[in-house]
């Protein structure tokens, strides 16, 4: 049988027809939208460049509102310097620390002065050997200018300090001896017997002759007393006592 095409549909068909048109749309509406927002770029999310740069304009303006409000300034109280010049200290040398040494050695001694020793002498009878003898006593007593005690001695305040403890007097200078100065006099080296004063250098050093071509005296500074051998030929000797 042939469809009649002036028929009209029947009510539950149009009503079939109707939903799906309806359906259609809504996925036609839907789908599209879904696909436009997981196809949104990430670039979508970033802040808006216009954003940022106001942002760091107004923070430059903080920064430079501080600076005119002086935020960062420290107030320091008004100081007073001293004007500038030279430190008041002075340099210490070598030789007068070395001198200052020295005074504290002689004032550490507290035994018989050569005065003392004049005046009640250990060895009244005078002997040429024993000069010697007592000499050697003070080997390694250093070398003190101007020193006259076994605290430490100078040249011919070793050679003084000596005949003192015989009751002779001498000079304490090392010209003044080798001239004879207090009631010596001058013998040859051919003459010269161990106790006699030995005078080098001029008259600028003394010792106490021991024979051969040795004495024993006080050197110099940094030294002690010693043996040590006649270095100058033209030595000369001294004799007092006899």
């Amino acid at each position: 049988m042939s469809a009649n095409p002036n028929r009209r549909p029947t009510q539950p068909a149009a009503r079939s027809v109707l939903g799906s048109l309806r359906n259609a749309s809504i996925v036609a509406l839907v789908v599209p939208a879904l696909f436009a927002t997981v196809a949104l770029p990430a670039s979508a999310y970033a802040p808006a460049s216009d954003d940022t740069a106001s942002d760091g304009a107004a923070r430059l303006s903080a920064i430079e509102q501080l600076r005119q409000d002086k935020a960062q300034d420290v107030a320091v109280a008004s100081v007073a310097l001293a004007p500038q010049s030279r430190d008041g200290y002075d340099i210490t040398s070598a030789a007068e620390l070395r001198r200052a040494q020295q005074r504290a050695a002689l004032a550490a001694y507290s035994g018989p002065t050569v005065r003392e020793y004049l005046a009640n002498p250990p060895y009244p009878s005078f002997d040429l050997n024993q000069v010697v003898q007592v000499g050697l006593q003070y080997q390694g007593v250093p070398y003190v200018f101007g020193g006259a005690s076994p605290a430490g001695f100078d040249c011919s305040g070793f050679v003084m300090f000596v005949y003192a403890q015989f009751g002779i007097a001498l000079p304490h200078s090392s010209s003044a001896q080798g001239r004879g100065v207090g009631g010596g006099h001058l013998i040859s080296r051919a003459d010269a017997l161990p106790g006699d004063i030995v005078v080098m250098d001029g008259g600028g050093h003394s010792g106490i002759f021991m024979g051969g071509n040795t004495m024993v005296h006080a050197p110099k500074p940094g030294g002690v007393v010693e043996v040590h051998p006649i270095w100058d030929p033209n030595a000369w000797f001294v004799r007092y006592g006899i």
